[in-house]
């Protein structure tokens, strides 16, 4: 009796320890990984190079070569991404970020959309999806 209750309790443990590992907005970051980031634009997708992630530091993007410096971010618990640091292309030439938000569903790869602001006023949006 006392092993069978032994191996419902350790069961209900490996379970509950394994559903807790997935990433989800508490923890405060993305999964580690490469994010490749496109747009959609003029009816094609076109690539805006790929973001690297590990803990809590970011670099890029890079289309070609590495990233030479990595950031902070930081990611709150409604999954809304505030870069800590340059962005490449979307904080230069007057361009800024209004909105970056994270989508970890467990159904997909883990991904970001980026609202950048241009200096116009106008909004263009991009994806970066974890490879």
């Amino acid at each position: 009796m006392t092993s069978r209750i032994s191996r419902i309790f350790s069961t209900i443990l490996l379970v509950a320890a394994t559903g807790s590992a997935r990433a989800d907005f508490t923890d405060g970051k993305l999964p580690d990984g490469t994010y490749h980031c496109e747009v959609y634009l003029l009816g094609m997708f076109l690539s805006l190079g790929d973001i690297t992630i590990k803990g809590n530091v970011y670099s890029g993007p890079v289309t070609f070569g590495t990233a030479r410096q990595g950031y902070n971010y930081q990611m709150d618990a409604n999954g809304e991404i505030t870069w800590l640091g340059p962005l490449g292309g979307y904080t230069t030439g007057g361009n800024s970020i209004s909105l970056t938000q994270a989508t970890l569903d467990g159904q997909t790869s883990p991904s970001f959309d980026i609202i950048m602001k241009q200096p116009d006023g106008a909004f263009t949006a991009s994806t970066c999806t974890k490879r």
